[in-house]
């Protein structure tokens, strides 16, 4: 009798097409950036385009300014981790509408619009203090604390913590840049990059790990333990060849 398992086909084609809406639940603070930014007076990342709908069409300036202000909250500053997380993550996903800009635009867009971007970007940190999202009494952005307090001198700080942030995301860019170039940097080498190719490499290397043993030809041990030990051993070896298929 076969083990029941559940299926994961991942060959299945979706008969319905999927809503957005059902990917992620409710109470995720994806939506509620994306419900802050659609309150928020866009005019001032709108000025720059053409209303004649000539050109080359751009991203929404609303979905970049949502993506932006996500990941900034989350504590993500690489472009490229931003872009990856357009594939990857289910928040950013739906944020984007299932569009997935490369870190290039992304960086782009902040160096475009960098003023509006962080006084906007303020605006929505503070209304997540308001609103109770955080729920102590600072609120921390990779290390950088503020007083949630309802002072009239709050906005600034949160200006302030706004601004420090893109400082931090427009060097990581440039320190990336300098060690990538136009690449992302998570991409796999080419011969792992296909099915194909990655199969190819898994066969050889367990061919070489096969030999490698063979010339070794340990023997196996008797006691219980010993064969134990020995066989995490064999197992830790095969878990590290199938590593270096997904390795940079």
């Amino acid at each position: 009798m076969a083990q029941n398992f559940i299926a994961c086909d991942r060959e299945q084609e979706l008969l319905l097409a999927p809503s957005l809406r059902e990917w992620l639940p409710e109470n995720q603070l994806g939506w509620f950036v994306l419900d802050a930014v659609d309150a928020m007076d866009l005019q001032s990342f709108l000025a720059g385009y053409r209303e004649d709908g000539w050109g080359r069409a751009a991203h929404d300036p609303a979905m970049m300014v949502a993506l932006l202000i996500y990941a900034y909250a989350i504590g993500e500053r690489s472009s490229r981790r931003i872009e990856r997380r357009c594939h990857e993550d289910v928040a950013v996903r739906v944020i984007t509408a299932n569009r997935a800009p490369d870190h290039t635009t992304i960086a782009r867009f902040r160096q475009r619009h960098e003023r509006p971007l962080g006084e906007l970007f303020g605006e929505v940190l503070e209304l997540c203090a308001e609103a109770g999202l955080v729920h102590v009494e600072v609120i921390a952005v990779d290390g950088t604390k503020v007083h949630a307090n309802a002072s009239q001198h709050a906005n600034r700080d949160y200006e302030q913590i706004a601004r420090e942030i893109l400082e931090e995301a427009a060097e990581t860019d440039r320190l990336e840049d300098e060690q990538f170039g136009d690449r992302r940097g998570d991409e796999l080498p080419p011969e792992l990059s296909t099915a194909q190719g990655r199969r190819g490499w898994l066969r050889e290397a367990k061919r070489r790990l096969d030999d490698r043993r063979a010339e070794e030809a340990r023997p196996i041990p008797a006691a219980r333990p010993q064969r134990l030990k020995e066989a995490k051993r064999r197992l830790d070896e095969e878990l590290w060849t199938e590593c270096q298929a997904n390795a940079v």
